[in-house]
């Protein structure tokens, strides 16, 4: 894939008539380890980064990205901010998309509204094509949406959207009075965790799925069957999974903090998986893998704030495949 279709790539209409590219460049461990990242957790402290956000975003609008992933708890917008703004590249070619993250949601409104406002000043801009709640928090995500649907009106946000919320999250932004449902839901997506049910609930929705660790960190380029498939196809592994994200209908959300991976990771869009070829890669996941996603979510949903470590509010039985 060349540089210029990689800046005018496929895309996805959303509810609300915006048109979503099918790819983009994630921000998330780019340039600073957030603390809480459970990489520093597990290692005591931020683990130490290779090169700079602004330079790996600069190199990722270079090579052609017009997707820019990106949320409050990355700890990096500002450095996003400056890639942006040396790049020369105009703001109505950019698709922008933030997270407001777990703390500010359990502070409520104002708060929102103030880290908004702070989103806006660290990438320099007047307006977000998505923005998102980052994990549905109990109790308090229902008034977030809400105050993301006021702060829509403004013309800061262009889109809603939400992000790791299960099935009965959005159920209960439906029974609880919310008028414009999310555009789109950022969930981890790969042949690892293939959650079929939820996705195939959240498509006869209308709503897009982003997908997160599309690649799956790097952690299944030596899994055989990748690793066969890309053979045949003359193919990374990586392209391998990408071109299986693309092809389901997710957007594709790739990151890396080398310009040729970058490039390496966007060329999905020249070649097809045959029937076959996909029905493998959807066998792969696990109940195994079922069973972490799960647990997963219900430490997550309570991550950063008041009840961290706790199950306070957690739904306990949710869709989980």
């Amino acid at each position: 894939m060349s540089s210029s279709s990689l800046s005018n790539p496929p895309t996805l209409a959303l509810r609300n008539g915006l048109k979503h590219p099918v790819i983009g460049f994630g921000t998330y461990k780019v340039g600073v380890i957030p603390a809480s990242a459970s990489s520093a957790v597990a290692s005591g402290g931020p683990s130490s980064v290779e090169r700079t956000a602004e330079e790996c975003v600069a190199d990722a609008l270079d090579v052609g990205y017009r997707f820019i992933e990106c949320a409050q708890f990355y700890a990096n917008e500002s450095e996003v901010g400056k890639a942006i703004a040396k790049s020369g590249v105009d703001r109505k070619d950019l698709f922008i998309c933030s997270k407001v993250w777990t703390t500010t949601i359990e502070q409520g409104p104002q708060a929102i509204e103030e880290q908004l406002m702070k989103t806006l000043a660290d990438l320099g801009t007047d307006y977000v094509d998505l923005y998102l709640i980052h994990w549905p928090v109990p109790g308090k995500h229902v008034e977030a949406y809400k105050t993301l649907e006021k702060l829509a009106d403004s013309g800061k946000i262009k889109g809603i959207g939400v992000s790791n919320y299960a099935w009965e999250d959005y159920v209960e932004l439906k029974e609880n009075g919310v008028k414009n449902l999310p555009l789109v839901n950022q969930i981890e997506i790969n042949p690892f965790l293939y959650r079929k049910n939820t996705i195939s609930k959240f498509a006869e929705e209308g709503v897009v799925l982003q997908s997160y660790r599309s690649l799956r960190d790097g952690k299944a380029f030596d899994d055989p069957t990748v690793v066969r498939i890309a053979e045949s196809h003359n193919r990374s592994a990586a392209q391998i999974l990408g071109r299986w994200c693309v092809q389901k209908g997710f957007v594709y959300i790739p990151k890396s903090v080398k310009k040729e991976r970058m490039v390496e990771n966007s060329e999905v869009f020249d070649f097809e998986l045959s029937e076959a070829e996909m029905a493998e890669l959807d066998s792969l996941t696990t109940p195994k893998a079922i069973e972490t996603f799960a647990s997963l979510y219900r430490k997550c949903v309570n991550r950063d704030t008041s009840k961290d470590g706790t199950l306070d509010g957690v739904k306990m039985t949710i869709t989980e495949d």
